[in-house]
């Protein structure tokens, strides 16, 4: 399933959001200028700098080696991404659900809350993956935290989904509750199964319940979807 808007108007402009959309394609277009202009390697050295890795954020002797420091690569690894499908999934999530987390928060409040949603993502696939020495890139876990705040704000907002039936693809109109919650058990279930090897399923996990925990303390207004909107 595939949001591709919603029927939810915002009352005010959306700026953090767009702030957050034009950093993490600058990053990106910076990891394809080192690509293009220096080598392929430039460009996963860029990732691994900048990614997260929990075995090293766990191992505090090698700190001092690294050009990033590992603690740093919390916030460093929100705003680095794997490729453009990568960039361009998240970022349709935050362009489709971020307005209207903002406009329940206000700019500053969903600033924090996007924040500590990345962090709280990042920390849950650290404590189950303590191991791993896979950089985790990408924005999704903290994008995990403001799909968490809709769904408890705007649970009967439509939104607008390109629905996979097997061979069949078709253009559904689905309350939001529903769409958000069928993509957190996907999470959870390829969390159990290990589906999509070098995905970062537990922070996925991990945002959306830090979105969940938290929304009710930075929502400054929370405002009900239109009733009288159609698609």
């Amino acid at each position: 399933m595939i949001p591709l808007k919603d029927f939810n108007p915002s009352r005010t402009t959306p700026w953090v959001t767009y702030g957050l959309l034009a950093v993490n394609v600058i990053v990106f277009l910076w990891q394809v200028q080192l690509r293009l202009s220096v080598s392929d390697q430039a460009s996963v050295t860029f990732v691994m700098r900048l990614g997260l890795v929990p075995a090293y954020l766990l191992s505090p002797s090698i700190w001092s080696q690294m050009i990033v420091p590992a603690p740093l690569t919390l916030v460093t690894s929100m705003f680095v991404h794997g490729g453009l499908f990568h960039l361009a999934g998240n970022m349709l999530y935050l362009w489709v659900f971020g307005d209207n987390v903002e406009d329940a928060m206000g700019p500053v409040r969903f600033a924090l809350f996007y924040l500590l949603c990345g962090l709280g993502a990042a920390v849950s696939q650290v404590v189950l993956m303590p191991g791993s020495v896979v950089p985790m890139v990408g924005a999704s876990g903290a994008i995990a935290g403001v799909l968490g705040a809709y769904m408890i704000l705007y649970p009967a907002a439509r939104v607008l989904t390109l629905v996979f039936l097997f061979i069949f693809v078709r253009l559904m109109v689905l309350p939001a509750v529903l769409l958000l919650g069928l993509w957190f058990l996907l999470q959870l279930l390829s969390a159990v199964v290990g589906g999509g090897a070098g995905v970062a399923w537990f922070a996925h996990i991990g945002g959306f319940l830090v979105g969940v925990v938290l929304v009710r303390g930075f929502a400054a207004r929370i405002r009900r979807p239109i009733a009288h909107i159609r698609p």
